[in-house]
């Protein structure tokens, strides 16, 4: 399997969670712990271009400081600005495996991704 990594958060119990669903997995993740490491510019934004949706799905819409910020009408760097600033913004765990990421929620949506990629023919 392609490189592992988790976008993680140890306070948040979904972050937890999907750690627990990958070790009995088996799977050999790197764990970056972005409020520890604030996420440069540059590493947003090769975040966004892995994930599949709108950049705003990577931000917590329901923090305070998306609404004071008015982030939901934002341009995308913008977006990528305020979570330089801002990681606890960063919506978690985000799961990135090869060059694709996805928002782990619920946690198990994770697992179902990693087991997609491995019956991927092109993989």
């Amino acid at each position: 399997m392609k490189d592992v990594s988790v976008w993680f958060n140890e306070k948040c119990s979904k972050c937890r969670k999907l750690q627990e669903l990958l070790q009995l997995k088996g799977v050999n993740v790197d764990y970056r712990e972005y409020l520890e490491d604030a996420p440069t510019v540059a590493e947003i934004e090769y975040l966004a271009s892995m994930y599949q949706g709108p950049l705003v799905e990577l931000l917590r819409s329901k923090e305070q400081i998306f609404a004071d910020l008015k982030l939901a009408e934002a341009a995308e760097q913008e977006l990528v600005e305020a979570l330089v600033k801002h990681p606890h913004l960063l919506n978690r765990p985000i799961l990135v495996c090869g060059n694709q990421a996805i928002v782990a929620r619920p946690p198990e949506l994770g697992i179902e991704f990693l087991d997609s990629l491995k019956s991927d023919p092109t993989d």
